[in-house]
């Protein structure tokens, strides 16, 4: 018994991290979430390979990468659409890399924790991950729209998007600022810090927009990333936890601009 309750502690530690990966992968929560609960059920099942990892973080990220790239996964991700078109195009890239790209830059895994998860060398971790930033720089291109009230960090963030090849359309400062320059711009993306000036909500921004402009793909940005990652309500598919290094948005970016409208994918 002290063993299950052992595990069941430090996998609740770690599952919100685990949807966060799941989410960014699939570009929806639904489906990122139905991977997380998968990867629960595998290890209710058998719990051996989780146990014959000594860190519960690179135990439960290996289990759902089995799961992942299993071709009898239990779970099916049925997608339309854009979602569907984007899906195909990134049948396209190098097998294992932008897995072993968010592993490493958005989870913080070392190599040596994404070989683990993955089950290959770290050589071969790190040249994955090398040929992830080279095929995300590659594919992809849109139109960015920044939701930030701090001016220094949203000046990072337009340059950092910028440096990957796409335009940002402008900064926001506020919840009726947002609304006003996404409705007029119509982005491909959205990245919003979860607090704003004058203590309006970066949340409520993207919400209002969402009505207006359809399902854009958003990156939020928040110092609190569990509290978005319950899996109990509607969540963001993509998160970034502030402080963030460049490394993450870049990632973030590249991940989520896959989902945005095919128009943007380059061929």
């Amino acid at each position: 018994m002290s063993d299950s309750i052992d595990r069941s502690e430090l996998i609740g530690t770690h599952l919100p991290f685990l949807r966060r990966y799941g989410r960014a992968l699939t570009g929806s929560q639904s489906s990122g979430d139905a991977y997380a609960v998968a990867t629960l059920e595998a290890i209710l099942h058998d719990a051996t390979v989780f146990d014959e990892v000594e860190d519960a973080r690179v135990g439960l990220f290996k289990v759902f990468h089995g799961i992942w790239t299993s071709s009898g996964a239990p779970v099916e991700v049925q997608e339309s659409g854009p979602r569907a078109a984007a899906q195909d195009h990134l049948q396209d890239l190098t097998a294992n890399t932008r897995e072993a790209l968010l592993l490493n830059t958005i989870e913080e895994l070392s190599f040596a924790q994404v070989a683990s998860v993955m089950g290959v060398e770290q050589a071969e971790a790190e040249e994955l991950i090398v040929i992830a930033k080279r095929e995300m720089l590659e594919s992809v291109t849109g139109r960015v729209m920044i939701i930030e009230d701090e001016p220094i960090i949203a000046d990072d963030i337009e340059a950092i998007v910028e440096q990957l090849g796409h335009d940002v359309v402008g900064i926001a400062r506020t919840r009726t600022e947002a609304v006003s320059l996404g409705t007029k711009e119509k982005p491909d993306l959205i990245l919003a810090d979860i607090q704003l000036a004058d203590n309006s909500s970066g949340i409520d921004a993207v919400n209002d927009l969402i009505e207006k402009l359809g399902d854009v793909p958003v990156i939020f940005i928040t110092a609190f990333p569990e509290r978005l990652l319950t899996g109990e309500k509607h969540e963001p598919a993509f998160l970034i936890t502030k402080p963030f290094n460049d490394e993450q948005v870049r990632s973030a970016v590249s991940q989520a601009m896959f989902f945005a409208s095919t128009q943007t994918l380059k061929t």
